[in-house]
């Protein structure tokens, strides 16, 4: 009885800041979504519609990324990559010795990596003949695509595009190893103090939950408001 009262008393002391640590994962999460966003869009439609060369180079770009585990990547670009960098007197304005934005640029072009694929996914599954029309109407590709694919496209990849940010929030936990103060690190170093790493990881097991069920549930309702009535996946029922 006695453990069990030290241990919910050490996680009680811990938790504002433990708590204080959600600000760094959100911030990891939403940079890295948005990073893979801007790059996963463009790399998609290369890998569907551009030059053979160049859909090579976009598989190249998915295998690279996809086959490096991200614990590696987070140490070749922080103590690599931004250590290089940051002795380029033209780039001292930059914080390129911090690792929150090195943990933003890996997570980010993974998940481009990732995202790609889903849009690539979303893409094909739309009918052929709507580029065929649009040409025929005298539309260019270019056109034709920002205006008839990719609308339809992204409306079909939000419920994989949810999958995708719970795998990112479970991988920012490993920003701790270099020195990201988000909720993992915290909770590491409030155990290492006390002694009590079980409550404490049962606490950030559940902050993490919380944070895939809010993303997860904000990203369903997102579906919901921009579904057209009615319009599915090509061979859904």
């Amino acid at each position: 009885m006695e453990g069990f009262i030290t241990a919910a008393q050490a996680s009680w002391e811990a938790m504002p800041y433990i708590l204080g640590g959600l600000w760094w994962t959100a911030g990891l999460i939403l940079g890295a979504m948005l990073v893979g966003f801007v790059l996963g869009v463009p790399l998609a439609v290369l890998h569907v519609y551009g030059h053979p060369l160049t859909r090579k180079a976009v598989a190249g770009y998915v295998w690279l990324f996809r086959g490096v585990p991200i614990l590696v990547q987070l140490y070749l670009f922080y103590f690599g990559i931004m250590a290089y960098l940051s002795e380029i007197p033209a780039l001292s304005f930059l914080p390129l010795s911090s690792g929150f934005l090195s943990a933003v640029i890996v997570l980010g072009l993974t998940s481009a990596a990732y995202q790609s694929q889903i849009f690539r996914g979303a893409m094909a599954s739309l009918p052929a003949g709507q580029l065929k029309a649009a040409r025929a109407l005298g539309m260019s590709d270019a056109v034709a695509i920002r205006s008839i694919i990719l609308p339809q496209a992204l409306r079909l990849a939000i419920p994989a595009w949810s999958n995708e940010y719970s795998i990112l929030l479970k991988d920012s936990a490993l920003a701790f190893t270099i020195g990201v103060l988000e909720v993992m690190a915290r909770t590491r170093s409030v155990a290492a103090t006390t002694h009590q790493p079980l409550p404490l990881s049962i606490l950030a097991g559940a902050l993490f939950f919380f944070l895939t069920w809010a993303g997860i549930k904000t990203l369903k309702r997102l579906e919901a408001k921009v579904r057209i009535p009615g319009y599915a996946h090509q061979g859904s029922l």
